[in-house]
């Protein structure tokens, strides 16, 4: 059912490193309908110790555990892309692990790489963006520090690259923003 578009993000990881699709699959107004409801969010952490540092962000996360129904359709797509890559691309993606990310008026995160400097393990990374908004963008850098894409927040838009190839910061949010943050991994 989604090959072609497994395809078409496959093509794009080899040869740009990232793609940006703007309306790609249905779950966004779901997935926003389950994330305005949920309470449980905690103030995001930075590196592997996961230790709170509000200089250099300030978003609140809320780890996604596949166990409803819209999370379940999501993590379904999830699985596909990750078969298909791991077929095409022969990436070794072992799992994939997912938060809900909310940004309120002010909420940003600095320049960073998603795969830690220590060890290989965040190989593919994914956002997914759950309402329109303002502020709160994504910008992609290569790694001289050019930057290669703003993607404003628009319900509904994937972005996909490879972890370790493309720093990224999320400017401040104007309004709520929901996304989901998501990586492929091999450890």
């Amino acid at each position: 059912m989604y090959d072609p578009l497994y395809e078409k993000i496959t093509d794009a990881l080899v040869e740009d490193g990232y793609i940006v699709l703007e309306q790609c699959c249905d779950f966004a107004p779901a997935l926003l309908q389950e994330a305005q409801t949920l309470s449980s969010y905690k103030p995001a952490g930075i590196s592997q110790g996961a230790k709170q540092d509000t200089n250099r962000r300030r978003d609140k996360i809320m780890w996604l555990d596949g166990e409803s129904e819209v999370q379940k359709h999501f993590f379904e797509f999830i699985t596909g892309l990750q078969n298909y890559l791991n077929r095409s691309l022969f990436l070794g993606l072992r799992y994939y692990e997912a938060h809900y990310a909310r940004y309120e008026a002010g909420d940003f995160y600095e320049k960073h790489l998603d795969s830690f400097k220590t060890s290989k393990n965040r190989v593919v990374t994914t956002v997914y963006y759950l309402n329109d908004t303002q502020g709160g963008e994504l910008i992609i850098y290569d790694k001289e520090g050019q930057k290669l894409a703003t993607v404003k927040p628009q319900q509904a838009t994937l972005v996909v690259f490879m972890s370790e190839n493309f720093p990224h910061e999320v400017k401040p949010a104007k309004k709520l923003r929901f996304s989901i943050a998501g990586w492929f991994r091999v450890d």
